[in-house]
């Protein structure tokens, strides 16, 4: 048998060559549009009663790089974020975001809860506030702008599922909104779309030495609810279970809203957002999954 050692030393040099390919790939830019790649999002289950949910409180916060990196890519297009939010009012298309992405992290770190009034813009500094309008109903919210997006079409906003039953447009899927950027000065004055902007009849949340929203001038108290019934039954077994794993009173508390008559079972009240936020994490714990911090009256 006669082995042709050339060739067979130009075969071994092409695997060799093709195996060196395959193992060190050149530099691939890292792709952060698959979370926006979903099929289908979806409402929680029941019917999530927002009557009692409280805005976003607007606060003053120095600026920070997380969220902020500029320029940007997802799903290959470039975006930019503003070096200011000063002055920012635009309208177009809001759209919202529920259980898909509930208890994800958000762009800067935070985590994702469909059930507060937040919201994801593509250009907007965050943290950020701003307020958000129906322009068909007139309803008006405002929200925290913590995340990125939305990446589908033309839409401007995506608003948390609370923040868009709140409009009106949560069954609808999307609304024709104006959104105006809310901005909070070191010394505590506030500007909507750059013009002088205030709370009315609203309670006001400053931060503390410790940096912990703190609220104060309230016409009601801090509560953690647990849940919202059209009827009494369900809300007091759940009220007799969160006993079970707290020391603080739970309360079950009837409303009458333009939706009917709800139930309501809330922890509290609470002096501060701090300790409201820990007895919600420590519900969470225990299985208590759709808890929210509001402000509501004694």
């Amino acid at each position: 048998m006669i082995v042709n050692r050339s060739g067979l030393w130009l075969v071994l040099l092409a695997v060799l060559v093709l195996a060196g390919c395959a193992s060190a790939p050149g530099p691939v830019e890292t792709d952060h549009s698959a979370r926006y790649t979903i099929s289908q999002d979806r409402a929680p289950t029941g019917n999530f009663d927002v009557s009692g949910l409280s805005d976003a409180i607007p606060m003053y916060q120095a600026q920070v790089k997380a969220g902020n990196k500029s320029p940007y890519r997802v799903l290959g297009k470039r975006y930019s974020v503003m070096d200011s939010n000063d002055g920012y009012v635009a309208r177009g298309v809001a759209s919202w975001y529920g259980e898909k992405f509930h208890g994800h992290k958000t762009s800067n770190g935070e985590i994702f809860d469909m059930y507060q009034m937040s919201a994801a813009h593509k250009s907007l500094r965050i943290p950020s506030y701003a307020k958000v309008t129906n322009l068909d109903n007139g309803q008006s919210v405002i929200v925290r702008v913590n995340d990125r997006g939305p990446f589908h079409g033309d839409r401007l906003i995506d608003l948390s599922y609370a923040a868009a039953k709140k409009l009106g447009y949560q069954s609808h899927g999307t609304a024709r909104v104006e959104v105006a950027a809310i901005t909070v000065k070191s010394d505590g004055s506030m500007f909507l779309a750059g013009q002088p902007f205030t709370l009315e009849g609203r309670p006001t949340k400053r931060p503390n030495q410790n940096n912990v929203a703190v609220y104060g001038d309230q016409r009601g108290g801090l509560f953690v609810q647990l849940g919202s019934f059209g009827s009494r039954s369900p809300a007091e077994k759940l009220q007799d279970r969160a006993r079970g794993v707290l020391s603080e009173p739970v309360r079950v508390r009837s409303v009458d809203t333009a939706s009917g008559r709800f139930h309501r079972v809330q922890v509290g009240p609470f002096q501060n957002e701090a300790s409201a936020r820990e007895t919600q994490s420590l519900l969470e714990a225990q299985g208590f999954s759709q808890s929210i911090v509001l402000t509501d009256s004694h």
